[in-house]
């Protein structure tokens, strides 16, 4: 080879996902054209899949084929394919056919007893070692590893030593490793699983000193740490917590010392997430909110009392609407006190007029005293009888 090695950090794809119910399939499907697409067209070695691969432990079919095409298309490209599993996928299932697999330059990194295992590639500075280490809860993997390890960062601190001691044994200076997990630093959103053990879910960042890259997954906002210390990041959004996130992967060169530089390459928009809020009349004829019309967006209406059918009503303008929910603005005869104080001397209807203003934050109508009424005194006539 007469070039240094070039490596696309990617991760978090939650194959098999929905937003609030909405099909992802086809916007999977087109990151993962994108992806295939920039191996090709930038020549890549070696495609680091970080965990996460699926969004399940169990895929649904569709998901699994999804993969299977793409790591095919990956493998046609000439690159070598590096995959571990995260705490949403099944190291099982995942590793199904590992070995066969390997010699075909498609390589699952699942089981913890072989973490200290790598791919051994080499370009015009000489060899790298890759090593994927599989995530992995601690309690579950206590029989399997040689120490009484606690929590995310034992299992990490054990498997780092170990990895250094094979490269040291191979006379490998340049070694990467990729891990599933929150590394201190890092910003979460709502999307991530918990990965809490024993109230600490973090792991420091220097467990990760000596490596010449290490590409993390799990966090799904790109990041970076230090310049060999990185987030990939979700190709997609998978929470409205994620709307202001810029989705992509890396592009990392590795020269004779480390690695050289990193580059973002960003990742197709299937269609953003927006949010909205405001009063019904408002968001239904105001200019100011078309441009999220094509959106998936999710609307908090301010109104100060519910109006009726705003689902529907939402939906004329905004067809991607997935989430609503109501944050009524306080109207200027509100009663702070609690509701015993606000109810106390009152007769029957009174109280129940009170409820009606409590659920629907508008006084009662006359046809619902009316009926109010009726019914007070068909159940005091039934009492006296």
């Amino acid at each position: 080879m007469f070039r240094a090695m070039l490596m696309l950090h990617t991760s978090d794809w939650h194959l098999g996902r929905s937003l609030h119910r909405a099909d992802l399939r086809a916007a999977q499907a087109a990151f993962l054209d994108h992806l295939i697409s920039t191996v090709r067209a930038e020549k890549v070695d070696v495609v680091l899949v970080a965990g996460d691969v699926y969004d399940r432990a169990v895929p649904p079919v569709d998901a699994v084929e999804l993969c299977e095409d793409a790591l095919l298309r990956l493998h046609d490209t000439g690159a070598r394919i590096v995959l571990i599993n995260g705490n949403h996928d099944s190291a099982r299932r995942l590793g199904f056919g590992s070995g066969l697999l390997d010699k075909a330059g498609v390589h699952l990194r699942t089981q913890v007893t072989k973490l200290a295992r790598p791919v051994l590639l080499e370009d015009a500075h000489g060899p790298v070692a890759v090593y994927g280490v599989p995530y992995a809860e601690p309690d579950a993997i206590r029989g399997e590893l040689p120490h009484d390890l606690k929590g995310h960062a034992g299992v990490l601190g054990h498997a780092v030593r170990s990895i250094h001691a094979d490269a040291d044994a191979r006379g490998v200076r340049r070694r990467v490793v990729m891990a599933h997990g929150w590394v201190t630093g890092g910003a979460a959103s709502e999307s991530e699983r918990d990965i809490t053990v024993g109230g600490v879910a973090q792991v420091p960042a220097d467990t990760f000193a000596g490596f010449s890259y290490v590409a993390l997954g799990h966090l799904h906002g790109q990041q970076t740490l230090a310049g060999h210390l990185r987030y990939s990041g979700s190709p997609l959004p998978y929470s409205f917590s994620e709307a202001k996130h810029r989705k992509g992967s890396w592009l990392v060169e590795l020269d004779a010392s480390g690695t050289k530089r990193a580059e973002r390459v960003p990742a197709p928009t299937y269609r953003r997430l927006s949010l909205l809020r405001g009063r019904l009349e408002d968001l239904l004829g105001s200019p100011a909110y078309r441009e999220f019309e094509d959106d998936f967006v999710s609307v908090t209406l301010t109104d100060p009392s519910r109006p009726e059918g705003p689902m529907d009503a939402l939906r004329t303008r905004f067809p991607h609407i997935l989430v609503l929910t109501f944050e009524p603005t306080p109207s200027p005869e509100s009663d702070d006190r609690c509701y015993r104080a606000r109810v106390a001397g009152r007769d029957d209807r009174a109280v129940a007029e009170e409820f009606i203003q409590h659920v629907s934050n508008a006084p009662a109508t006359d046809g619902e005293r009316r009926l109010l009424t009726e019914a007070f005194e068909a159940v005091r006539t039934e009492e006296a009888g």
